[in-house]
């Protein structure tokens, strides 16, 4: 089939670039439309993919603070005929699926979350530090675009969810079923168990307000426990700030790096209320067990007393109590790691071109003519 692949916007690196990223492997060639495009600021092989960018990449300063355009968004995708294509299969966390697509095209939208910027925005800003003006037009915008939302929800043909959680608030927003299909990890052949762990719990993620690092990091300072932090962000300095002499920042870790350090922790620490999340199961392919928030895509990848541990609610006294308990040599590193493999990315590939190819086949049934 002539398929395209759609994907929000390419300024930074995250999870959603990282199934972008396997998804352009599965269907080589096919396209990549997208809002706009920072070539400077994304990994190198990107500039051998065919992406194509909308009218927005010439906004000024959008490669930098894309967030200062999130009202155009829906325009621009409104605005993208793809009408063309067979199928299009968007990655979407904002309003790609929005794209303009005509009666004889399939559309398969792999849902990483609904668009949290409006059906989540008091969250949202709670995380941020906007100020009142911005507050007040944010709110403004979102009441406006929630109806594009949900119309462009019922034009995708078929919806796959990255965890039960966004399942269910896709059930809840769009009013539309899913199927589930958990994103990739690089788990069996880039993550295996130490022979050896190392005094010290461990955090790999971006350091920004919504991922609550700050509950890891005053909960270790507070009982004196080892804590290294790998990653950078906007909440580095407030971080440092909450940190005691037992909590150590290691800035930007390289990805070769990445496998023994979690292979010889503790335990991995994941506080925040995550859609899936891709660190924990690294740490669990590396046969660590996680201590995690009780919620979100936590859910579906920490069995508690066989891959790691929960915590009940987003405080430091809660993490505390976890912490304080916490057995790690009471976890089995070969069946924690048993259980990583079901996310492995392997899985993934076949079951997403499988969906694809069965969602293309139904497609085609219902357009012929009896």
């Amino acid at each position: 089939m002539n398929l395209a692949l759609v994907h929000d916007w390419l300024n930074q690196i995250g999870g959603a670039e990282d199934v972008l990223q396997h998804l352009v492997g599965y269907f080589p060639g096919a396209p990549v439309h997208t809002s706009m495009y920072a070539p400077g600021l994304m990994p190198p092989e990107y500039r051998a993919w065919d992406i194509r960018s909308t009218w927005m990449d010439h906004l000024p300063g959008i490669h930098t603070h894309h967030q200062r355009y999130l009202p155009l968004y829906p325009l621009a995708f409104d605005r993208l005929d793809l009408s063309g294509y067979d199928a299009i299969l968007s990655n979407k966390s904002g309003f790609c699926h929005g794209v303009h697509t005509g009666p004889e095209t399939l559309h398969v939208c792999y849902c990483l979350t609904p668009t949290r910027y409006i059906w989540d925005l008091d969250g949202y800003l709670a995380r941020e530090n906007f100020g009142r003006a911005t507050r007040l037009a944010a709110q403004t915008v979102a009441r406006l675009y929630r109806r594009w939302d949900y119309a462009a929800a019922q034009h995708v043909d078929h919806f796959v969810a990255i965890s039960t959680e966004i399942r269910d608030r896709i059930r809840r927003t769009y009013h539309r079923e899913s199927s589930l299909i958990y994103p990739p990890v690089e788990v069996a052949e880039r993550f295996t168990p130490s022979p050896t762990v190392d005094d010290y719990f461990l955090i790999v993620s971006r350091l920004i307000p919504y991922k609550r690092i700050d509950l890891a990091v005053e909960a270790c300072t507070r009982l004196g426990l080892p804590l290294l932090v790998a990653g950078k962000g906007r909440d580095q300095q407030r971080l440092e700030a909450l940190a005691g002499p037992t909590v150590q920042f290691l800035g930007f870790v390289p990805d070769a790096d990445l496998p023994d350090l979690f292979a010889r922790c503790r335990a991995f620490i994941f506080p925040g209320l995550e859609d899936f999340g891709i660190a924990p199961v690294q740490a669990q392919a590396a046969g660590r067990p996680v201590i995690a928030y009780k919620g979100g895509g936590a859910l579906d990848t920490v069995i508690p007393g066989k891959t790691g541990a929960f915590f009940d609610r987003p405080s430091v006294e809660a993490v505390c109590t976890v912490l304080s308990t916490f057995d790690a040599a009471a976890y089995d590193p070969a069946a924690i790691r048993a259980h990583a493999m079901q996310f492995d990315s392997g899985v993934f590939r076949r079951q997403i071109t499988e969906t694809v190819e069965r969602e293309w086949d139904r497609f085609r049934a219902r357009r012929q003519p009896a």
